[in-house]
């Protein structure tokens, strides 16, 4: 086996990551020419002039609580330090970092217009928690189908606020442009990387998780998976997290309020976000349902390290996949040691655990026991859960292909690093030789 931080090989040659789409090549290229000849502007990632910016473009002023600053001052110091940015990963920031800085705008003008929304309750949510790539996706959308609870959509995930008109959707007058706008995103996400719809399927009205919500208020883990920020990430290990759930509970309210959904149908939530941030998740939905998911970590770092990578290739020209492997390998660890930590202090009854490998050989027998757990029956929802899986055939068209070696890493010390791990929570883990018929699977 390779020693840590080593590339293995097969027949010599070395195990290489993928690199990024001739289709970015070509708009970094774009954007630097239009720079040369004064047709693009150059990226400015300054706080004062992208708040000045989404103010003159919404004629509004109130960004609501001003906490969100201080995250972001770190991310805009860590971006410009530290990310090493091609320019269509700085054009694409000042366009990231101006639609979330529109939207607190729009959100706080929702709130004064209809301060009812803020007295919608929360009430039980139902919490997936796990580590990414640990199949929180595929449980989420599974509850997602029963029709007695709320859930995101990807459009609102992307766009969580209604734009000033919205109103005239409401009644009937006019279309809702935030879904047109998701597929448009969604569409070029797939000319930057192919991959994107293999690793994590989805489409405008698909149930989507709640990442993009905590992003509203420059934190979380969205910002460290598409670019390399490793100071604004200790700056966030140090932070408490309770005023961006604050925000992302808020914006829960206003979008059950333009789904028009009842507040009484509690809402699943799921995002690797809250493995590192339970408490604060807990001190903001004090009663809480978790569902805590696990999977050999081998797979989770193989594949989160993939994410990353097909993320970060994107927006800059000088990404290591040794580091890589080695910064999600530290990142995983933090998570489950974070989890570990705080779910100590959580009564029995309001969680349960589900292994990646049981929903593998039996998801309806899974699925079972997380609606005994909920005290739900579970037929009527039987229809709705098929119905996902057929249509998630359909979606991914090809599986995610990953392995450690291309980060790097190897068998041998992951299982090391989480041998505690998987012998406490019983999680099942591969030998070289089932890994290796795996190396496909998601």
């Amino acid at each position: 086996m390779p020693e840590p931080g080593k590339a293995s090989h097969l027949n010599d040659q070395p195990i290489q990551p993928p690199r990024r789409t001739r289709f970015i090549d070509i708009v970094d290229g774009v954007i630097r020419a239009g720079r040369k000849t004064g047709m693009v502007d150059p990226a400015r990632l300054e706080r004062d002039y992208l708040l000045e910016e989404a103010a003159i473009a919404t004629g509004l002023q109130d960004y609501g609580d001003g906490w969100f600053e201080k995250p972001f001052d770190v991310l805009l110091d860590s971006v410009k330090t530290e990310a090493r940015l091609n320019a269509a990963g700085d054009f694409s920031a000042m366009k990231m970092f101006h639609h979330v800085l529109r939207d607190r705008l729009y959100t706080q003008m929702w709130f004064k217009r209809h301060p009812e929304i803020l007295a919608r309750p929360l009430k039980n949510p139902v919490v997936i928690v796990g580590p990414m790539r640990s199949g929180t996706t595929r449980l989420h959308r599974l509850l997602a189908a029963d029709q007695r609870f709320a859930h995101l959509r990807s459009f609102e995930t992307i766009s969580p606020v209604p734009r000033p008109d919205f109103e005239r959707v409401m009644n009937g007058e006019a279309e809702d442009f935030r879904p047109k706008l998701a597929s448009r995103i969604l569409k070029v996400a797939r000319l930057a990387n192919p991959r994107t719809l293999s690793i994590h399927p989805t489409g405008a009205y698909e149930p989507e998780e709640e990442l993009g919500l905590v992003a509203a208020s420059m934190y979380g883990m969205k910002w460290e998976a598409q670019w390399r920020v490793p100071s604004y990430a200790a700056w966030c290990h140090n932070e408490s997290a309770v005023p961006a759930y604050q925000h992302m509970a808020n914006l829960l309210r206003l979008i059950g309020w333009s789904q028009q959904e009842s507040s009484l149908r509690p809402w699943i939530l799921k995002t690797p976000q809250h493995m590192l941030d339970l408490p604060a998740l807990l001190e903001v939905f004090p009663d809480a349902r978790l569902i805590f998911t696990h999977r050999d970590p081998k797979q989770v770092v193989g594949s989160a390290a993939s994410l990353a990578w097909n993320q970060t290739i994107i927006y800059s020209d000088h990404n290591d996949a040794v580091r890589t492997g080695r910064e999600w390998l530290g990142k995983t660890a933090e998570m489950i040691d974070r989890m570990r930590q705080a779910r100590d202090s959580i009564p029995r009854d309001r969680m349960i655990d589900v292994q990646y490998e049981d929903m593998e050989q039996d998801w309806r027998g899974t699925m079972e026991r997380v609606y005994a757990f909920l005290g739900l029956d579970m037929q009527p929802a039987m229809a709705g859960m098929q119905n996902y899986l057929d249509r998630s055939a359909r979606l991914k068209r090809n599986p995610h292909r990953y392995s450690l070696e291309e980060f790097g890493l190897n068998e041998a010390e992951v299982n090391e690093r989480f041998a505690d791990y998987t012998e406490t929570y019983g999680i099942p883990v591969e030998d070289r030789r089932t890994t290796a018929r795996r190396r496909f699977a998601r």
